[in-house]
């Protein structure tokens, strides 16, 4: 890891991380892709070894580890061996639905759900995407209605990353506001729905183009009972607990964008050493230097600006409007990268059995989830144009 950003405790960390991978996941990895789900068993592996949940309380079975590099250690090592399906199934329980808890669960739900996030035990989704509403959140349409002692939830969700595993479910859903003028962003409510109540069910798993490990499906609601004791944070304050969490899940995303873009490069220089054509290596054509050098030059600068987002976040200050330009550069250098990356193996690299072909898959998600590519632009361009004396 050729970084600043790192000491020896988190070269330590990447080294355990790296063990891990070799014993655990690079044997699995044909199969996952196969099966269109991850093994559990690599959760309690991972759990075993003390990799998840590490920002977790010491009270609540966790280290209570805060410092996030040692996440971008891990980002990175499952990057190197290709597990971009486990690495988002890791980063979903880790940076999203663990990140909600810690900061809205009450100590009472603190200590029935955060013990298995440590221990693999316990996989969790949020649902947020439905039918229709893509990054529009405010079209919103599953909602929960106010019964004795709780809520009765109804709707359906899409696109809902471990949605087959999940063994509990932030759910987003529409409760009747206090008033007219609240009925906007004060009209949403979080719901922890965990396995087995009654009315919850998964549908289909989808059959997606990239990340084939990753079990994504669809969630149904059919009146589901959900007590007071799962609500999670305030009610209608939903809305702004998915803003103040949207900062972490973009810098996770550019954080795996940036990994999958460097580990391609690494493959790629082996690729064009090795490969020849018209009697000489590929490497040594011009075209391919030429191309290997822009690629590489462009690759680093963005680790430079992604090692910058990642000592704001550990600071307390890194915004919205950072973490969309860190999603934004750092999707966009990983697809020009692998799709670069790509040509340069010719038709191998459009093989599934060669790693740049499943990087090639695996990467056209990253400008589209976690709010697209195009929401990034606005949320910069709004700020910029707002801010601007000139």
């Amino acid at each position: 890891m050729d970084s600043d950003l790192f000491d020896d405790d988190h070269l330590a960390y990447a080294a355990a991380v790296r063990g891990f991978a070799e014993r655990e996941v690079v044997p699995n990895l044909d199969r996952w892709e196969t099966d269109r789900e991850i093994d559990r068993e690599v959760w309690l592996a991972a759990g075993r070894q003390g990799l998840l949940g590490l920002s977790v309380p010491e009270r609540f079975g966790g280290s209570g580890v805060t410092d996030y590099r040692f996440r971008v250690a891990l980002i990175n090592e499952l990057a190197a061996v290709g597990a971009s399906s486990l690495q988002s199934g890791f980063s979903t329980n880790d940076d999203i639905v663990l990140s909600y808890l810690l900061r809205l669960a009450t100590d009472e739900q603190c200590e029935r759900w955060l013990r298995g996030f440590t221990t693999g035990e316990t996989i969790g989704a949020i649902a947020m995407s439905e039918p229709g509403t893509g990054s529009d959140l405010q079209a919103i349409s599953t909602s929960a209605v106010r019964v004795d002692g709780g809520w009765r939830l109804s709707g359906s969700k899409t696109f809902i990353t471990s949605g087959i595993l999940a063994d509990l479910v932030i759910v987003v859903a529409r409760t009747p506001a206090a008033s007219d003028a609240d009925a906007g962003a004060k009209a949403f409510t979080l719901f922890v729905v965990e396995s087995g109540m009654p009315g919850f069910r998964r549908g289909r798993k989808l059959q997606k183009v990239g990340l084939q490990a990753q079990d994504t499906a669809e969630l149904f609601f059919d009146d589901v009972y959900v007590p007071d004791a799962n609500v999670l944070g305030d009610v209608g304050g939903g809305f702004g607990h998915l803003m103040d969490n949207l900062p972490l899940e973009r810098l996770g995303i550019a954080l795996a964008g940036q990994f999958s873009a460097e580990a391609t490069l690494r493959w790629t220089v082996d690729y064009v050493r090795d490969r020849r054509a018209f009697g000489k290596a590929i490497a040594d054509f011009q075209n391919t230097s030429f191309t290997l050098a822009d690629l590489i030059t462009r690759t680093e600068s963005c680790r430079a600006y992604l090692d910058r987002a990642v000592t704001r976040y550990n600071a307390g200050t890194l915004t919205a409007v950072d973490a969309a330009k860190t999603k934004l550069i750092a999707t966009e250098n990983q697809w020009a990268v692998i799709d670069a990356c790509v040509q340069l193996h010719g038709g191998y690299g459009y093989m599934l059995e060669y790693p740049v072909g499943r990087a090639f898959t695996d990467a056209r998600i990253q400008r589209i989830y976690g709010g697209t590519n195009e929401i990034m632009k606005l949320i910069i361009g709004r700020h910029e144009l707002a801010g601007s004396t000139r």
